[in-house]
């Protein structure tokens, strides 16, 4: 099966998202930049996707629950169309859910590799957190990344959309926040260009 094209994204809002998992009792999150709109009450931007985590060992039930969606293996630049039959490969940590019949990408499912107490940082295994302190829940029911650790994974890159968001995200932080922020990205990304506005606030 041929994938859609890889930047035919329609994707689900966190709402529709929820509607779909209101049921699923094993850990998932909304991540990325719907996860810090969800935090801000309001959009602030267009999201060109939505990103949603989930444990290794649970993927497979996602995609039985989203069972409207045919997902795809994304690696090193590949789309891989992944069957029903098919577990996702160890070695796979992101799948696209595709609407085939509209010929676009609804999610992003991305692996943890955490455990359903214990949330565990991708980039670095040696950050790791109690999962109810890493993952907050909306008043709408919708659990998501807590804004620290999405501002963290954004700071590799730090595209505009990623400094724009930091900069909403800045006077929101509490002391603590800001704290553990400036730990992290002294650790992971010295000189980073936010480390002196954490500081200075």
């Amino acid at each position: 099966m041929n994938p859609p094209d890889e930047n035919a994204w329609d994707a689900w809002t966190p709402h529709e998202l929820r509607q779909r998992l209101r049921e699923v009792i094993v850990p998932w999150y909304v991540a990325g930049g719907w996860a810090l709109d969800i935090w801000h009450g309001k959009q602030t931007r267009v999201h060109e996707d939505l990103e949603f985590v989930a444990l290794r060992h649970d993927a497979d039930h996602f995609r039985n629950i989203l069972y409207e969606l045919d997902f795809f293996a994304v690696k090193d630049g590949i789309i891989e169309y992944l069957p029903p039959s098919v577990p996702v490969p160890s070695d796979v940590s992101q799948i696209w859910g595709g609407d085939m019949q509209r010929g676009v990408w609804r999610v992003d499912l991305m692996i943890e590799q955490g455990a359903p107490d214990l949330w565990v940082y991708k980039r670095n295994q040696a950050i790791k957190m109690a999962r109810s302190d890493a993952v907050r829940v909306s008043e709408g029911g919708i659990p998501y990344l807590a804004p620290m650790i999405v501002v963290l994974f954004k700071a590799k890159h730090c595209r505009d959309k990623d400094r724009a968001d930091f900069e909403l995200c800045l006077p929101k932080f509490s002391a603590c926040e800001m704290e553990q922020l400036i730990i992290w990205l002294n650790d992971l990304h010295p000189n980073h260009e936010w480390l002196t506005p954490l500081q200075m606030k």
